[in-house]
């Protein structure tokens, strides 16, 4: 069934579950980094996991189920992306990013594709899942990294 034919409507977007490797590693890097809340954890052995939000609003969920790290060549999650409000906001996240010594797919802010106005950052959790902040706009005049294919679609 096509998109345009479906009278299907879902609204938008209401959270991510993510498999990670060490629940701990990872509430460290989306907790003490990315700056999520955590709004619950279950710690029962076998079952562990921790909800991710801000303002009270599930953003994230992590669940400890996974055996190995990210691997782009399977079917799933291809990259999770974060907007920020401006430019600005993307570059100091940037800066922290780096203060953790956060691997990057890029250096600095690349536009999504040659000449768009968005663009932002894009990196790896400790799993190698692959992650992106941008903003929708304030990228213009940068190179992007594949001048005929969207920047955020092969890293």
């Amino acid at each position: 069934m096509s998109a345009t034919t479906s009278t299907l409507r879902t609204g938008r977007l209401g959270h991510v579950g993510l498999n990670v490797t060490d629940l701990e590693r990872s509430l460290a890097f989306y907790g003490g980094v990315l700056g999520f809340q955590v709004l619950h954890e279950g710690k029962e052995d076998g079952r562990r996991y921790a909800l991710l939000g801000r303002d009270g609003r599930l953003t994230i969920a992590l669940w400890q189920q996974a055996d190995g790290a990210y691997d782009p060549a399977l079917a799933g999650l291809h990259h999770l992306a974060l907007e920020a409000a401006t430019m600005d906001g993307v570059r100091a996240a940037e800066a922290e990013l780096k203060r953790h010594g956060v691997d990057f797919a890029y250096e600095g802010v690349v536009p999504h594709g040659e000449g768009a106005p968005s663009g932002g950052i894009f990196f790896h959790d400790p799993d190698g899942t692959r992650l992106e902040i941008y903003a929708p706009t304030g990228a213009e005049g940068a190179a992007a990294p594949h001048a005929t294919a969207p920047t955020c679609g092969f890293f």
